[in-house]
This record gives C-alpha cells, structure tokens and sequence, in this order.
C-alpha cells in the first residue's frame, strides 16, 4: 500500500477532477486509483473512480470501485443505481433488479434527491417495469406450457403469481386490539364453506322489505362514528358524526336492540341459525349500513382476529367496491362476503344511489368452542375491570 499524506492525497483528487471535467477519463482514473491504492479513499472518491472508469469504458474495473463503495456505504443510491446498470448490462437482470429496487427504495425516504439522480431513478423505473413485464410474459408461457394455464389455477396461487411478479403485494392480519395467533391469513372466505349462508341468502327479499321503510323514515340510523369526550379526538377522514357513513343496530354492545328488533322480526330471525361471535359488550354486533352516493371509508383495520365479518348486500348499485387486502370485490345483492376485517381493507360508493349492507360478525371457524369460550371470558375481564375504574 502506498502512502500518501492528506496533502498528497488532496492534491492527486483535484487533479483527477479537472481531468475528469475536460473529457480525459482515462488520466482521472489514473489519478485517483494512486489515492484508493493508498488506502486513504472515501465514499466520494470511489465514486469519482467509479464515474472516471464509466466514462473510461473500463466496466470490470468501475463494478470493482462500486463493489468497494458499498462496501464502505451500502446505501449509496448512485452506486446501487451504477451498480444495477453493470449488472444489467452484463446480461444479469435479477441482480440488476434487487439494485434497482433497493436504490429505488433507499430515494423514496430520503430527504432531498438531487435532479440528475432524479432522472436516473426515472430511467430505472422503466427499466423496472419493462423487466418485470417480460418477466411476467415469461412466466406465463413456462407455466402455459407445463400445463398451468391461467384458466386452470386456482385463486390463491393466482394470487401468489400476482405477488411474485410485484402486481399486488401481501397483506397480513394486524389487529387493533386483539390478535388471536395461528390463525390462517385469509382476506376472503366463500360462502359455500358455511352451512347456515344459503338459507340467510335466501331472506334478501324479506330483509330488504324491512330496510325499505327504514331507509325512507330515516328514523334510527346514525352517523357510525360517532364523537366521544371519554377518547381522544380522531377525525378519521372527515367521518365522524359524517351520516354519509350510518348505521342502524339491531345487536349492540352485545345485546339485541328491542326498539328495532320489533322493527325488523324477519331480519332478526333469520340470524337465529348463524354462529353470531358472542364476545361480552365487544359482540355480536348487528347493523344495517348505509354509505351514501360519493363517501368513501378509507383504508382501516379491525379490532380483533378471533371473527370474521360478514356482509349481506341489500341495495347495491353499479360503482360501488369493495377491497379486502390485495383483492377487490363488488357486492352482489344476496350473496354473502365473508372476511377478515383485521386485515386491511375499505369500501366505496362511487354512484348516485344508496348502497346498504346487512353487517354482522361470526366466529371464526378455526376456534374450538373452548377457545371460543376463553376470548369471550377474556373480553368480559377486560371489559369488567374498564367498569371498575381500576384502569384509569
């Protein structure tokens, strides 16, 4: 190893620099490999090297300066940029892929990008999604030809395509509240798995007619976030006290609200078959809810994992959606969606009409009734010791 003293050091870099500005590449590099021969380079002179050395047309020694960068920094955007294109270049697109990316995601957090690395990341980003097609293309036709064919797939792994090639992303269970471990990480469940839905199904009509003059008298249904003095304040997007998002009770807190009950008997029996989630004053909760033409309820999650939420559609018109996780649905009026509300997920009414869902929560179907039993007692614990005052 050589050795310089700073004052050599400093004086070989600014010459490696002007001759870099006045187009002779091949003397900067010189010049600078002298300062990292020597042991004394930082993180801008091995870029400088790595730059000169690009401009010089010397791949395999700039891929060597970058390596040593990173090593020093690893998270230096311009050498991940640099190196990604000696990787793309050399007919390597995964690794050029995994630089990209990381550099990709190292500018999206970062304080201040400067423009002409700006305009590298644009490039890049091309590059990126050019690559991923192919990719995806590629896949594809191996699939096809080895006898799996997209008509032939089964959801889930459709589903894990979609994630593998970047076109959607995974989404797992993140309870407010309670989580309840194990439990598989599903954003859906069909309705064909649970005996008691065919014959709920088949009450629409006879729900629908009870809704109707509800719906027209206005009479019990209120904003569904509704503000409390006893919690902090949360606007939750302009929706609390907002009717544009309402609801009317048949069970709450736990109990069946008598008043409308009366109103609606049909409704309320034909519940009596399904496996409501009996968990103290937290549920079953029962409602109709009404989202107006144009509201939007934004990305949320639910409280606790050890239920799943169910809607039966009841006026639903074109333009409205609904999306669990990676995966969007719309409402059928009659057909059951069943879900995990503690997996991300919000819905929409993009027409000029009124959209109403029956809302309501079941078990979920991998407890046992013992286990049934202890988050049920747990909640009536916590609960119980909330009424105390114990937990300030």
């Amino acid at each position: 190893m050589n050795q310089l003293s700073n004052a050599e050091a400093e004086r070989i870099v600014r010459s490696g620099v002007a001759s870099l500005q006045q187009g002779r590449p091949w003397e900067a590099a010189a010049e600078l490999t002298k300062v990292t021969a020597s042991g004394r380079a930082n993180v801008q002179i091995w870029l400088l090297l790595a730059h000169a050395l690009r401009q010089a047309g010397d791949s395999e020694e700039e891929e060597k300066a970058l390596d040593a960068l990173l090593a020093l920094e690893p998270t230096s955007v311009r050498a991940l940029v640099m190196k990604g294109d000696r990787r793309a270049a050399s007919g390597d697109p995964r690794a050029a892929t995994g630089f990209y990316k990381r550099a990709r995601a190292l500018a999206a957090v970062a304080e201040e990008v400067p423009d002409d690395l700006r305009i590298d990341l644009g490039r890049i980003e091309k590059w990126l999604a050019e690559t991923e097609a192919a990719f995806r293309d590629h896949l594809e036709g191996e699939l096809t030809r080895r006898g799996v064919a997209a008509g032939s797939r089964s959801p889930r792994f459709q589903q894990s395509l979609d994630i593998l090639s970047g076109l959607k992303r995974p989404y797992f269970q993140e309870p407010s509240d309670y989580f309840f471990p194990e439990l598989p990480q599903r954003q859906f469940y069909e309705r064909e798995e649970f005996a008691w839905a065919r014959a709920l199904e088949a009450e629409t009509g006879a729900i629908r007619d009870e809704l109707r003059p509800l719906i027209e008298e206005r009479d019990g249904f209120r904003p569904y976030l509704v503000s409390n003095p006893q919690r902090p304040p949360s606007n939750f997007h302009g929706l609390v006290d907002n009717p544009e998002w309402s609801s009317l009770y048949l069970w709450d807190r736990g109990e069946p609200v008598a008043e409308n009950v009366a109103r609606c008997p049909r409704t309320f029996a034909g519940l009596n078959a399904v496996p409501l989630a009996h968990i103290g004053v937290r549920a079953p909760v029962v409602m109709f809810s009404w989202l107006r033409p144009g509201a939007r309820i934004p990305a949320h999650n639910g409280a606790m994992n050890a239920r799943l939420i169910c809607h039966l559609p009841l006026i639903v018109p074109a333009g409205c959606g609904f999306r669990v996780g990676n995966e969007v649905r719309e409402w059928e009026e009659g057909r059951l969606l069943i879900f995990d509300d503690t997996i991300e997920h919000e819905a929409w009414n993009d027409s000029e009409r009124d959209r109403v869902v029956l809302i309501f929560d079941v078990w979920r179907p991998e407890l046992s009734e013992e286990e049934r039993k202890g988050v049920a007692a747990l909640f009536e614990a916590i609960d119980g010791y909330a009424d105390t005052g114990a937990a300030g």
